[in-house]
């Protein structure tokens, strides 16, 4: 198992184009994975190769996620994922 913790930083958070980019990254590996909106609700998780879970948590700009990994390829999973996030699914973000 693996697992990391990062803060979305790009403007509409996980919503519709984002989510999907998260989604398809997270569909081609092998493990599986989960994700966490630790600001909204820490208690909620849905797996990270569902567009519909991944919008169902409410992901906003600047909300602290967590992902996690477990099965074949689980660290590279995590920070694959956790890099697409920082560096903005694919959004130019606003450092302002």
């Amino acid at each position: 198992m693996a697992e990391r913790e990062v803060v979305v930083r790009n403007p509409s958070g996980l919503h519709a184009r984002p989510a999907a980019t998260f989604v398809k990254a997270a569909g081609a590996l092998g493990a599986d994975v989960r994700v966490t909106n630790l600001t909204r609700d820490p208690e909620k998780s849905a797996s990270a190769k569902s567009v519909l879970g991944v919008m169902g948590l409410g992901v906003a700009r600047g909300h602290r996620i967590r992902i996690v990994a477990t099965g074949d390829g689980a660290v590279d999973a995590v920070s694959s994922l956790a890099d697409l996030v920082a560096a903005g699914l694919g959004e130019t973000i606003d450092e302002a």
